[in-house]
């Protein structure tokens, strides 16, 4: 055995033993396994099973990083992506009231259209047509939509009280400090922050179990035990309706569904491979394979009831630690079936708390306003000199907190970059893909 694994992942010549490979793949684990409790708490909010939740977003993720590890050989992890399940529960299901099983619908037609994609090649020239800026500008206006929610969640920021008469209204205000939910929400996020800036592997995910323990005595966490068997998956295992996805016209979601998992994925192997050094004259080999193992792996979530599954820029820690292989990825996916059992642990921490009327989760709050700061970084990489790039990555970023919807930051970017750019005679530099994207939008609006 030790001998296949050695010829397979070719581990002499990355330079790298079995052991290490392991110690790589436990600690991408214990740093994206946090997800394993968020993704419970944010799609209940659609009216979704948590335990089953939990359950298929376990296997999806062991099944798409297994693939990864096997086909792709990358030590790259793939879990339900923060910022996609916000739009799937909040927007798709709250804003604009389609059930969850139209949505997962929705999620399995846009995986379906990704592994088409993934294997004709189609998708190298969709990613070289949205420009960098814009790219990057969405990454940062999902970080802010996310941390938004989870000021909310933590009651940091509330809805503002009824406006003086004469005075301007305001739409959101700061909450009550010095409420118990308030402070927990804070100490999380500060116990995170702490452990991030003395780089402990795993800190959001101590952060969270930190927030958790603290609230049990302050009671506003409930205890519910640690371990027991998992729960059932039936509430949501083959649950979704496609038909009812195409028949409601869900063109724009599923393209939303479709373009964020793509940029999410090319934006995650970039960012992990260049530094690994797996790249090749600037070209990722088997990119393929690994596109193919990010659409079965959301694919695979949407039949059995969880939202878009992609590659997690946290696979990063464990190629730090030495993994240069896929067999790290191995030992990443045993341990998400090995999590199937702490559903108890799931329960407790995506559990909810009620403060003056208010509907408050303060510990999920705070690995939302800590992955809003990680997204946020990319605001760097944005042509701020270049006004046609730089005011159309503007909008995009204000508009969807502000919107509550990544779809209206998309189309204002989208819209704004076409028209700045043919007006400054530099149209020619715009692949036609944006400009006809653009007029969708322009249409949409028109139609409403």
């Amino acid at each position: 055995m030790k001998d296949w694994l050695n010829r397979y992942f070719k581990l002499e010549e990355h330079n790298t033993t079995i052991r290490t490979e392991m110690v790589g793949g436990t600690t991408t684990f214990m740093t994206m396994s946090y997800i394993i409790f968020v993704q419970p708490a944010i799609l209940s909010a659609a009216g979704m099973d948590k335990g089953a939740v939990m359950v298929a977003t376990c296997v999806a993720s062991a099944i798409a990083t297994l693939l990864m590890g096997l086909l792709a050989r990358y030590p790259i992890a793939l879990a339900p992506a923060m910022g996609h399940n916000v739009f799937f529960a909040i927007i798709v299901c709250g804003i604009m009231g389609y059930s969850w099983q139209v949505a997962l619908g929705a999620v399995f037609i846009s995986g379906s259209i990704f592994l088409v994609l993934s294997l004709i090649g189609v998708w190298k020239s969709l990613v070289a047509a949205v420009p960098d800026s814009l790219k990057h500008s969405i990454a940062v206006g999902i970080g802010i939509l996310i941390a938004f929610i989870g000021l909310q969640y933590g009651g940091i920021v509330v809805k503002a009280p009824p406006p003086v008469p004469g005075t301007t209204d305001i739409l959101v205000f700061l909450g009550d400090l010095a409420s118990k939910p308030v402070l927990l929400t804070l100490f999380g996020v500060a116990l995170t922050a702490i452990l991030m800036a003395n780089k402990v592997h795993g800190a959001i995910l101590l952060g969270i179990l930190g927030t958790a323990l603290l609230g049990i005595p302050l009671q506003v966490v409930a205890y519910h035990g640690i371990c027991s068997t998992p729960p059932s998956i039936v509430p949501t295992f083959l649950k979704l309706d496609i038909a009812g996805a195409v028949q409601t016209g869900l063109i724009s979601v599923v393209f939303i569904f479709f373009f964020l998992d793509l940029f999410d994925t090319i934006g995650t192997l970039i960012g992990v491979s260049s530094p690994a050094g797996f790249l090749r004259g600037g070209k990722l080999p088997r990119a393929d394979k690994a596109m193919f193992s990010d659409a079965v792996g959301t694919i695979s979530g949407a039949l059995m009831g969880t939202s878009t599954v992609t590659s997690y820029i946290e696979s990063a820690s464990g190629i730090a630690q030495g993994a240069r292989t896929g067999l790290a990825n191995i030992f990443t996916s045993f341990l998400f079936l090995i999590a199937l059992f702490f559903s108890p642990l799931a329960e407790m921490i995506a559990g909810s708390y009620t403060h003056n009327d208010l509907v408050l989760r303060p510990v999920i709050a705070v690995p939302l306003i800590i992955v809003g700061y990680l997204m946020m970084k990319c605001v760097i990489l944005i042509k701020w000199d270049d006004l046609t790039e730089a005011i159309p990555s503007f909008l995009t970023i204000i508009i969807m907190p502000l919107a509550f919807s990544i779809t209206e930051g998309i189309a204002f970017g989208f819209i704004s970059y076409s028209i700045l750019k043919l007006a400054s005679g530099k149209g020619r530099h715009v692949h036609w893909i944006i400009y006809l994207f653009a007029i969708l939008f322009i249409i949409r609006y028109l139609i409403k």
